[in-house]
C-alpha cells in the first residue's frame, strides 16, 4: 500500500477500512507515524521487561511500566494531537531503552530481533521509518488483526490504569502482563493460533484493571449514589471538565472552592456527579453539553475555560472562540494549548485556569432539566430485591447493557431510535458516553425502577458485569447467558475494546457491537468471533428487538 499513515483503530475509521491520508478524527500523517514510532518504543519495552521478569529481575522503580502506560494512552483515539509532546515522549522511551538493553547485555539476557529504533536529531529521516514499524508492519491480515485487536485492548487497559494509580491504586501484575503481551505481539514468528490466547487473557486483565479502578474510585470518593444532575447553566462564570479523571477534577474544587466560579463537568465527567465525596462541593453545579463529538459548538456557548483531562478531543476550527482557553493535562496534547503537569508530590496548579474562569461571561444556557444517575454496582445491589421482584413478577422482561461509546455518524441514531421502541417493560443498563443517545429522554420507570439505569463512564461497564454475576447467583443459573440480559454495545474508540474483551472472559456470548464491526477484525478473525461468541453487528432496529426478544 502506497500510504501516508494507516489508522484503523476507531469506529469511524474511512470507509471502515483504514485512514490512509488523514485521520477522520483529524490526525495528521506526521502525528500518525510519531504514535506509530511511540508504540514501537513500548513495544521494545514491554519485550525487555518480560525477558527480564522471567530471569527474576523485576526493575525496582516505576519508570518503565509509567512510560508504557503513559505512551499507551496518549495513542489512544483523540487523545493526543501535539507532535512536540510525542516526539518528547519518544525520545524519553529511547533514553530508558538504551539503559534496558544494556542491562540485559550486563545479565546476559538474549533479546529478540526486532527493527533497530533510532533516533539521530533528524526527525524526517525518523518519520520515513514510520510504516515499517506500524500496523502494516505485519502482512498476515489474521494474525496482524490478532495483534492489533491485542494492541487496542492494551491501551484501554492502560487508559483505566493510569486512572487508577493516580489514586493510589497500583497493581505490578497489571503491569507484568502488560509487558508479556508485548513481547507477543512484537514476535514476528507469531501465529493465529499463539495469538488467540493472548487476545482472551487480555479480556481477563481487563476486567481486573476495572475491578482496580471500580477500588480507586470507590475508597477515594464513596460508592456512587442515586443523583439527580442539573444540565442547565448558573449565573456565574464557570469552568468545563471534560475526559474521565476524577482526581483532577477533584484537585479542581479544591483549588476553586470559594474563588466565585463554578465546576460544570462534561462528556464522561458527568458521573463526578454520582461520588458523595465530590458532590460535596457546593460550586459543583451541573453537566454542561452532551458527548464528545458535540464539542466544537458546546464549548465555544460555554463561554469560560476548558480543562481536557483525558480524551476525547475535537481539534477545534482554525477561527473558533474557545481555542485559547482550553488547558490538557497527563496523556493528552494539543498544539497552542497550554498543558498542567503535576509537581513531584502530584499536584497540579490550577490557578490560571481559575483566574481566567473569573474574566468569562457565565455559560449560555443550551438547555434546561436534570439528569438521574448513580447507579453502580453497590447502589443497584442495594435495590436487589425491589429489581428480583419485579423480574419474577414480570414487571420487568428483560435488561439491554447498551454502554459503550457515542459518534458522530448519523447511522448512530439507532441507539436513540431503539431505546424509544423498546418494549415498556425492558430496563437499559448504560455506561459511557454511549448514553446521550437515551439519557434525556422520558422513558419512564417500572415500579419505581429507572428504564435508564446509568452505571457511570465506559470503564463502570465493570458494574454491570458484578450485577450480571450477582443476578445469575440469585436466580440460581448455571451460565451467565441464561439470564434476562441482552447486550447491544455501541463502540468508538480502544476503551471499548478492552470492556469488550472483559465481556468475552467473563463468558457473554451473543453480543452484538455497532455501529459497525471493527475494521481491525480480519474476515477470518470476525468468523472465529462469531461461531466461538456469537459477536454479531446491529441491523435493523425493529428486526434487533425482535431477535433479543425471541420473537
Amino acid at each position: 500500500m502506497n500510504n501516508e499513515m494507516f489508522c484503523f483503530q476507531c469506529q469511524e475509521t474511512a470507509k471502515n477500512s483504514g485512514c490512509t491520508m488523514r485521520g477522520v478524527c483529524g490526525k495528521m500523517p506526521q502525528t500518525a507515524g510519531l504514535q506509530d514510532l511511540l508504540i514501537a518504543v513500548v513495544r521494545a519495552h514491554g519485550s525487555i521487561d518480560h525477558l527480564m521478569r522471567e530471569r527474576g529481575v523485576v526493575c525496582q522503580c516505576t519508570c518503565v511500566g509509567d512510560f508504557m502506560v503513559d505512551a499507551l494512552f496518549a495513542t489512544i483515539s483523540c487523545a493526543n494531537f501535539d507532535d512536540e509532546a510525542l516526539m518528547q515522549k519518544i525520545e524519553h522511551g529511547l533514553e530508558l531503552l538504551a539503559r534496558r538493553t544494556a542491562k540485559c547485555k550486563e545479565l546476559g539476557v538474549a533479546l529478540p530481533e526486532w527493527p533497530e529504533i533510532t533516533y539521530t536529531g533528524n526527525r524526517d529521516t525518523f518519520l520515513a521509518d514510520s510504516l515499517t514499524f506500524g500496523i502494516l508492519r505485519t502482512q498476515d491480515p489474521d494474525v496482524r488483526s490478532l495483534k492489533e485487536l491485542t494492541t487496542l485492548g492494551l491501551k484501554g487497559l492502560c487508559a483505566y490504569y493510569e486512572h487508577a494509580a493516580r489514586l493510589g491504586q497500583t497493581d505490578d501484575t497489571i503491569i507484568a502482563y502488560l509487558s508479556k503481551a508485548l513481547y507477543h505481539i512484537t514476535d514476528p514468528d507469531a501465529t493465529v493460533d499463539s495469538l488467540l490466547p493472548i487476545v482472551l487473557e487480555t479480556g481477563k486483565w481487563g476486567v481486573n484493571v476495572m475491578a482496580l479502578l471500580d477500588k480507586a474510585n470507590t475508597t477515594a470518593y464513596g460508592n456512587p449514589e442515586i443523583s439527580r444532575v442539573s444540565i442547565g447553566a448558573h449565573g456565574r462564570p464557570g469552568i468545563l471538565v471534560s475526559g474521565h479523571d476524577l482526581k483532577d477534577l477533584e484537585q479542581l474544587l479544591k483549588q476553586s472552592e470559594g474563588q466565585g466560579v463554578d465546576i460544570y463537568t462534561h462528556g464522561e465527567m458527568l458521573p463526578a456527579h454520582y461520588y458523595p465525596e465530590l458532590k460535596k462541593y457546593k460550586h459543583l453545579v451541573g453537566n454542561y453539553g452532551n458527548a464528545w463529538w458535540r464539542q466544537k459548538e458546546e464549548f465555544a456557548s460555554f463561554n469560560g475555560p476548558i480543562v481536557f483531562t483525558t480524551n476525547c478531543i475535537v481539534p477545534p476550527a482554525p477561527d473558533a472562540n474557545y481555542a485559547h482557553r482550553v488547558f490538557t493535562t497527563n496523556s493528552t496534547g494539543f498544539p497552542g494549548w497550554k498543558h498542567i503537569v503535576a509537581n513531584e508530590q502530584g499536584v497540579k496548579d490550577f490557578s490560571e485556569v481559575i483566574a481566567l474562569a473569573k474574566t468569562c461571561q457565565p455559560p449560555t444556557s443550551i438547555e434546561q432539566g436534570e439528569i438521574v444517575g448513580g447507579f453502580a454496582h453497590a447502589q443497584v445491589f442495594a435495590l436487589a430485591d425491589k429489581i428480583v421482584d419485579a423480574v419474577k413478577s414480570g414487571a420487568i422482561r428483560r435488561f439491554f447493557v447498551m454502554s459503550g461509546c457515542d459518534g458522530r455518524m448519523k447511522s448512530r441514531s439507532y441507539y436513540e431510535d431503539f431505546a424509544k421502541a423498546l418494549p415498556k417493560d425492558c430496563v437499559i443498563l448504560t455506561s459511557g458516553c454511549a448514553k446521550y443517545k437515551y439519557n434525556k429522554l422520558n422513558l419512564g420507570d417500572i415500579g419505581g425502577i429507572p428504564r435508564v439505569l446509568d452505571a457511570g463512564q465506559c470503564n463502570d461497564s465493570y458494574s454491570w458485569a458484578l450485577v450480571a454475576l450477582k443476578l445469575k447467583e440469585i436466580f440460581g443459573c448455571q451460565d451467565i447467558n441464561d439470564l434476562p440480559i441482552s447486550f447491544n454495545i455501541a463502540w468508538y474508540e480502544q476503551k471499548a475494546v478492552i470492556v469488550l474483551l472483559a465481556l468475552l472472559h467473563l463468558g457473554v456470548k451473543n453480543i452484538h457491537i455497532g455501529p459497525t464491526l471493527p475494521a481491525f477484525l480480519s474476515e477470518n478473525v470476525t468468523k472465529l468471533l462469531v461461531e466461538q461468541f456469537g459477536l454479531a453487528g446491529i441491523t435493523t432496529v425493529e428486526d434487533d428487538i425482535r431477535l433479543f426478544l425471541g420473537e
